[in-house]
């Protein structure tokens, strides 16, 4: 093998890739603004002599158009399409149905999941397609969203190695194999691989991901959450309770068929026990903040916000039946559709002088309320320390009335155009739900997909075919497709191709690898496996996992025939050692969960050291115990 010098273009971009770890590492700059300015340090160092091999200038932004870049983009579309129509919702509830609020349940349902999806489509759409899940889940479960994204985000990439198709670098290999069998003696020639090939060495991967985040991440993952408002993040309850001294809470409970309080209304059981009925279901169909004049049919289950020893006597005295938890009710009243918000009656509304029975308050408004604040005292049905339970639902409302209510978002959304009331709570989804668009959603949905599995489309006109259609049919307006887009992480990504591009080159790649080969020499054949896994996971942190591959599988083959190995087990060990990307956030799927879950680069090297060195301990011993 013909020795590579270090020349002095090379140095500078061993220069700039020391300058970018720093930079990452330190955080002394956000991480996109990190890699913009690497960027633009590359085109300016291209124009000095000597270096114009580093970048060219007019393609140095072209990364804003890769195919990668626009891919993400596109499913960052689609994902928000799905949520629109709340179909997002309802994966998490079957998903929280199964998994109920544990983590040690939700973690491994969702990764497991997602990396199956990974198995036939690109990981990073996966991961962008379940963001929106997750987010729910994490809302819905009060788990950090720390917690849940970066387990689903390794096994997102973890579940890539489960098929052929699964990622680039395997859909690359058997070409490359092809390639590398018209230079080799017909006694060295080798086999393709079959798309289940690689299934034994992903199942374990993906298996050992979820097992490491179950066993371990208590200790490895951050567990910080930013307090949020009342109408966001923070549980009800708490708000409630330090606002106004309101000790309550949610409970379902059930009134059994033939019940003796049938043909009585809310209203009677409110009066009597001192407790919200927010919600009603029966015969199939739920009513958010039913009117209290209904008359109760059974059997029926009822959505009871009030105190829980309240309650309970409730449930004891009149025989009803309390679950432990929220099942009818659990997607109505969840976090992200619905909670508690304040209203203020305005000088001129017409409410004023009326109580809420005369004006119909469920029903004219669509929310269920809780308390009358006035001046320095709270009125409420629920008893407070400072004060004993009053029937508001018979208070006239004066001007200045702060009225607190339990509602949909989509109501008080509808509320802030109502000039009887000021809305207060400003920090609440005022996003409308489009259901009736499911059906459109899903098909475009499926046209990306079939078109990604069945064609030779470039990826990014699959996931833009489907996006484009979206728009189009009104599940989505332009507006909401641009808001769904990450732009920190497009960034992120488009800064670091031309970087990755300037490292392979320039010749630093072959010198680097060359460097590791030579210090390799002489092993035994195990080790020499071991070392070219190692390779091409330090070279697909600091490119792409395709050029990594595409670099390394042909000296992989010359090295395995020279120390009289497999030559197609070594270009397998590489190409799915291009996946072992979990130390820093340069993987697409590590960059796209980094901005919502917080996550810091040092998290990443946290619990992206011990995930990299498990996936080359378990994908080493299994590929050698398969093939």
């Amino acid at each position: 093998m013909e020795a590579i010098t270090l020349t002095y273009p090379m140095m500078v971009v061993l220069g700039l890739l020391v300058f970018t770890v720093v930079l990452f590492v330190s955080e002394v700059v956000r991480i996109d603004f990190a890699a913009i300015l690497v960027m633009v340090l590359l085109g300016l160092l291209s124009q000095m002599p000597g270096l114009h091999s580093l970048a060219d200038v007019s393609t140095l932004f072209n990364g804003l158009a890769s195919n990668a870049v626009v891919s993400i983009i596109a499913v960052m579309i689609i994902g928000a399409g799905l949520d629109k129509t709340g179909l997002m919702s309802k994966v998490a509830a079957l998903i929280l149905k199964h998994g109920g609020s544990s983590e040690a349940r939700v973690v491994p349902i969702v990764s497991g999941t997602v990396g199956v999806i990974s198995s036939f489509m690109q990981n990073v759409g996966a991961a962008a397609l379940f963001l929106p899940v997750v987010s729910r889940i994490s809302v819905r479960t009060e788990l950090p969203l720390s917690r849940l994204l970066m387990p689903m985000g390794f096994c997102a990439i973890l579940g890539g190695t489960l098929t052929m198709v699964g990622s680039s670098p395997l859909i690359l290999l058997n070409d490359l194999i092809v390639t590398a069998n018209r230079s080799l003696p017909d006694t060295a020639q080798m086999g393709t691989f079959s798309l289940f090939s690689v299934t034994p060495v992903g199942v374990a991967l993906v298996a050992s991901g979820i097992l490491y985040f179950m066993i371990f991440g208590r200790w490895i993952l951050p567990g910080e959450q930013e307090a949020g408002d009342a109408t966001s993040a923070q549980p009800m309850k708490e708000y409630l309770k330090k606002i106004y001294g309101l000790k309550t809470d949610i409970f379902e409970i059930t009134i059994p068929a033939g019940h003796p309080v049938e043909g009585q209304t809310f209203d009677d059981v409110i009066e009597r026990y001192h407790v919200y009925i927010i919600g009603s279901a029966f015969h199939g169909k739920t009513w958010f903040a039913p009117v209290i004049t209904t008359k109760i049919t059974t059997p029926c289950r009822l959505a009871v916000l009030g105190r829980a020893k309240e309650v309970r006597h409730m449930v004891e005295d009149a025989k009803f039946i309390l679950h432990d938890k929220l099942d009818v009710f659990a997607e109505d009243y969840a976090p992200t559709k619905s909670g508690v918000a304040e209203i203020v009656v305005t000088p001129g509304s017409s409410i004023i002088g009326k109580c809420a029975h005369d004006v119909v308050f469920r029903k004219t408004y669509g929310a269920s309320m809780l308390a009358i604040h006035r001046g320095e005292e709270t009125l409420s049905l629920v008893s407070t320390e400072d004060h004993e339970p009053t029937q508001i639902a018979e208070v006239p409302f004066r001007a200045g009335d702060t009225i607190v209510v339990h509602t949909t978002w989509e109501a008080l959304t509808r509320l802030t155009q109502n000039r009887d009331f000021v809305v207060v709570t400003t920090d609440f989804p005022h996003e409308e739900l489009r259901p009736k668009k499911v059906v459109w959603a899903l098909f475009f949905f499926l046209v990306s997909l079939s078109l990604i599995l069945l064609t030779d489309l470039r990826l990014s006109l699959c996931l833009l075919t489907g996006a484009a259609g979206m728009i189009l049919t009104g599940v989505l307006d332009i507006d909401d497709a641009y808001e769904a887009v990450s732009w920190s992480t497009v960034f992120l990504l488009a800064s670091l191709i031309p970087l990755g591009q300037a490292v392979q080159t320039s010749g630093t790649a072959e010198w680097i690898a060359q460097q590791i080969l030579l210090l390799l020499h002489g092993w035994p054949v195990w080790l020499l496996q071991a070392g070219l896994a190692v390779l091409a996971t330090v070279f697909t942190l600091i490119m792409s996992n395709v050029g990594a591959t595409v670099l390394l599988v042909p000296l992989a083959v010359s090295i395995a025939i020279a120390a009289g190995g497999d030559p197609a087990i070594f270009a397998l060990t590489v190409a799915i050692s291009t996946s072992n990307s979990f130390l820093i956030p340069t993987h697409q799927v590590n960059a796209l969960i980094m901005g919502p879950a917080g996550y810091k680069v040092t998290d990443f090297i946290k619990s992206g050291g011990i995930m990299t060195v498990l996936f080359l301990v378990v994908s080493l011993v299994v590929m050698n115990l398969v093939f």
